[in-house]
């Protein structure tokens, strides 16, 4: 049993949500900017293993019970994803009906496309569906060779707006920036923009006048967006010289 499946995410993560709980440990999506093995101590080798947290659905539960968790917004996932590659993700449906029929919604992030079709029935406007998105490729991406390709994760997406469920996409990390661009032009299907950087790994970005264009576009084409703290300091930097 875990004690507290749903905590408080601490510094970036902190961002998304103020509540959030990771369902699996590990992620087989094999994405080489992924910082969670970092975070959880283990080898990209180990944290690609996925496996079911022990007892996660009665620890929900029991958590959401004793603290009389009600009224919140509850992100899925940080350290994992919920729709993880070829894996059984009925634990993902169980926490979500659990935090729902307590009077909670959820903010799910993903990379696992059409795997996430199953749990629209249990999603309403008052829940965020969400996806990472680095590109607009067909096929599977070099960089995240296991993740559902892009293009089945936006389609996904626009199959949650047509089902009356909230919709973001999550630019973070950032590696084709004329993609973010051409994305917050379009627009389609998005209800909230969330827009990061590159971090962890080196990149010849130019962060200020990124972060800067993406803020005109945003505002000449009326999006909701939130720029993440990292590339806000970055935009700040710029400002100042």
């Amino acid at each position: 049993m875990i004690h507290k499946p749903i905590y408080e995410p601490k510094g970036r993560a902190n961002e998304y949500g103020s509540l959030a709980c990771n369902i699996y440990s590990g992620c087989n999506h094999g994405c080489f900017y992924c910082y969670a093995p970092n975070v959880v101590k283990k080898t990209r080798e180990a944290f690609a293993q996925v496996s079911n947290r022990p007892l996660i659905v009665e620890s929900v539960k029991r958590q959401i019970e004793r603290e009389k968790i009600t009224g919140q917004l509850i992100h899925l996932c940080f350290t994992c994803d919920p729709y993880p590659a070829e894996f059984d993700t009925t634990p993902t449906r169980e926490v979500i009906k659990a935090i729902k029929e307590a009077g909670n919604n959820v903010q799910i992030l993903t990379k696992g496309g059409k795997r996430a079709l199953r749990d629209f029935d249990l999603l309403d406007g008052g829940d965020m569906f969400g996806v990472t998105i680095t590109n607009s490729g067909e096929g599977p991406d070099e960089n995240e060779p296991n993740a559902a390709p892009p293009a089945e994760r936006f389609k996904t997406l626009i199959d949650a707006k047509w089902a009356g469920i909230g919709t973001w996409v999550s630019f973070e990390p950032v590696i084709y920036p004329d993609f973010v661009f051409d994305a917050l032009i379009d627009g389609r299907g998005v209800d909230l923009f969330r827009i990061g950087k590159m971090n962890y790994h080196a990149s010849d970005i130019s962060w200020a006048e990124f972060g800067a264009r993406c803020e005109t576009i945003c505002k000449e084409h009326g999006r909701n967006y939130y720029i993440k703290e990292d590339l806000q300091n970055e935009m700040r930097k710029g400002s100042a010289k």
